[in-house]
């Protein structure tokens, strides 16, 4: 292993001022999945808000970092941790891919690391994940992993035009552990 942060295939890392146009294309890519949807952003704000991201003051343990190819040094999509809250042991984390590279086990990978840090390094105890109940794709990829559903919420979101449900998931650090060993490292 080179770096902790590093698997097989890709490494995260900071984000860095130059990433922008990357993250406009993951933007467009989650607008047309039907993930999010705001009004149209410059190239400008992209480059900006990398800028901001990449001089950032770190926020403990909410953070967000680029997936980056190992194999050609593109920007692949992103991954972090938010709304971590210590004293319960809990947080978040979300994932997005670019279109290009989805179903090519770049989220999975990703998603490990990530929860490897938190868990084994930060000790957090669960990590829950919300995910829109028409995105199939992504509650595969929470199941596979390890996830279990939780929960629903009824058409707790609005996009598009329409209420949509939101399905909570969680996984524990023993369970974590268990399918994914350090000793994988």
């Amino acid at each position: 292993m080179t770096s902790f942060w590093t698997s097989k295939r890709i490494r995260l890392r900071g984000i860095e001022p130059g990433d922008g146009a990357a993250f406009m294309r993951l933007t467009e890519d989650e607008e047309r999945s039907g993930d999010v949807l705001h009004p149209p952003r410059s190239a400008e704000s992209y480059r900006v808000r990398a800028n901001e991201l990449a001089a950032a003051k770190s926020d403990g343990d909410c953070f967000r970092l680029a997936i980056e190819a190992v194999d050609t040094g593109e920007v692949v999509g992103a991954v972090g941790s938010h709304y971590a809250d210590p004293n319960a042991g809990r947080f978040e984390y979300g994932v997005t891919i670019g279109a290009d590279h989805r179903r090519e086990g770049y989220a999975a990978e990703a998603v490990v690391l990530l929860l490897r840090y938190m868990f084994a390094e930060r000790r957090y105890h669960k990590c829950e994940a919300k995910v829109f109940a028409y995105n199939e794709g992504s509650l595969a990829l929470q199941r596979r992993l390890g996830f279990v559903e939780e929960g629903r919420l009824r058409d707790h979101v609005f996009l598009a035009g329409r209420y949509h449900d939101l399905v909570i998931l969680g996984m524990l650090a023993d369970e974590f552990t268990r399918r994914h060993p350090v000793s994988e490292l």
